[in-house]
């Protein structure tokens, strides 16, 4: 990679909108493929320039170069401490460097007049940004990823009735309160934040993610080359593909997992890393669980054979964490064609989709008599199950594509006026 500016393919349209996300291309984790694609899909209706960190997760140690337009978007990336993101003092270090530098840049290259989209993660990221953006004259929208306190809640991380939820709560207020608009990307966040705004008459949009439909799709699991490798091809296999982290119900599943050990056609497979693959790690070993299998994350041009070598995909998040975020793995599940079995509270935007789309089962976080019944009638539904998977690739096709993700945030973004108009 070339560390040189390219001219523009196409002329600018009218109106600068900044983009600005920890994660950006040629990060890969799910919110910088999410905030390329955004950004990208937007050039043809405005000037996007893009303010980010160097690549932390996927692409950890890759240097991407400081200044550089990709697919006419032009990208700043800012200095900051890459550690390692598993350990919370670290991974603050991260946040704290990741802010300042991207203030600091806010307030040189931000303009009057100019708009910006600010991903909310990591949770200070966004109050930089708003700072950044008031002092300059510009107008920010905030894109919702997680909500915070409610995920550090839900995790454990802190008390619900602690001062610092307090603090949080009343910060929050402060951003929401100058914000042009907020967008979430699921339907129980919009109604949490509707009771977290109330009275400040903000505009609150729901844009879900996407699929990635070009590139996931449903293909044989009798040729997949990863069942074959591990040798899973006759039995009964669960994949949970994504994210290991905190707000993960990963205890759930492995609970399950002891519990079924003697039933040798079903099995488990585990991709990915996070906080928890270390505990994971351990309690297979421990437990001796020939019937799990855990492997290291593989990239996004993979997922049409990983995420089809399974009879059922697994998603889950642990209790509390309803209307506080959306696994964006859904999606390309959805893509392959598989059927869902999610471990989620009701109301969730992943029962919703579930549900509505007949695609799967849900079963409350914690509650491991139940997700064990879930995949036993999972398994027993024989013909059925194919069904569901092609409902799945349906309603990725039909509600969940890229194309209509775009519209939305063209239409949601257009409606803000611009002072250079």
């Amino acid at each position: 990679m070339k560390d040189e500016i390219e001219e523009p393919s196409e002329p600018r349209a009218r109106g600068r909108l900044w983009v600005v996300s920890e994660l950006y291309y040629p990060e890969e984790t799910s919110t910088g493929y999410y905030l390329t694609k955004i950004a990208e899909g937007l050039v043809n209706q405005f000037e996007i320039k893009v303010i980010c960190g160097q690549p932390n997760y996927f692409r950890r140690g890759t240097r991407a170069p400081r200044r550089e337009i990709h697919k006419d978007v032009e990208i700043y990336r800012v200095t900051s401490t890459t550690f390692d993101k598993n350990i919370i003092l670290l991974r603050l270090l991260n946040m704290v460097t990741l802010c300042a530098s991207v203030f600091l840049t806010g307030l040189r290259r931000f303009r009057a007049g100019d708009k910006v989209l600010v991903v909310t993660t990591p949770p200070m990221l966004p109050f930089a940004v708003a700072a950044a953006s008031l002092v300059r004259g510009c107008e920010y929208t905030l894109l919702i990823h997680d909500n915070y306190p409610e995920l550090a809640i839900a995790v454990g991380t802190i008390k619900k009735r602690s001062m610092l939820v307090s603090l949080v709560g009343h910060a929050n207020r402060w951003l929401y309160k100058y914000a042009s608009r907020i967008i979430v990307v699921g339907r129980d966040m919009k109604v949490l934040l509707e009771k977290k705004t109330r009275g400040l008459d903000i505009p609150i949009v729901a844009i879900p993610n996407w699929a990635e439909l070009e590139t996931v799709v449903p293909a044989p699991r009798s040729g997949n080359a990863l069942l074959k490798e591990l040798g899973l091809v006759d039995k009964f296999v669960l994949l949970y593909a994504g994210n290991m982290g905190r707000p993960n119900d990963l205890e759930t599943i492995v609970e399950a997992a002891i519990q079924l050990r003697s039933k040798t056609q079903i099995h488990f497979i585990f991709l990915g890393s996070g906080a928890k693959k270390r505990w994971l790690e351990d309690e297979v070993e421990n437990q001796k669980l020939d019937n799990v299998t855990i492997l290291e994350p593989r990239p996004r041009a993979d997922q049409v054979i990983f995420l089809n070598a399974c009879d059922v995909a697994l998603v889950s998040l642990v209790e509390g964490m309803l209307g506080v975020s959306m696994p964006s793995r859904t999606y390309n599940i959805l893509a392959a064609g598989k059927p869902i079995l999610a471990l989620t509270e009701e109301g969730s935007e992943i029962s919703h989709v579930i549900h509505e789309e007949h695609v799967g089962k849900t079963v409350r976080p914690n509650d491991i008599s139940g997700f064990i019944d879930a995949v036993e009638e999972l398994r027993d539904l024989g013909d059925q199950l194919a069904e569901m998977g092609k409902r799945a690739r349906r309603a990725a096709a039909n509600k969940y594509s890229l194309e209509l993700a775009i519209s939305r945030y063209r239409s949601s973004l257009s409606s803000l006026r611009y002072e250079n108009d």
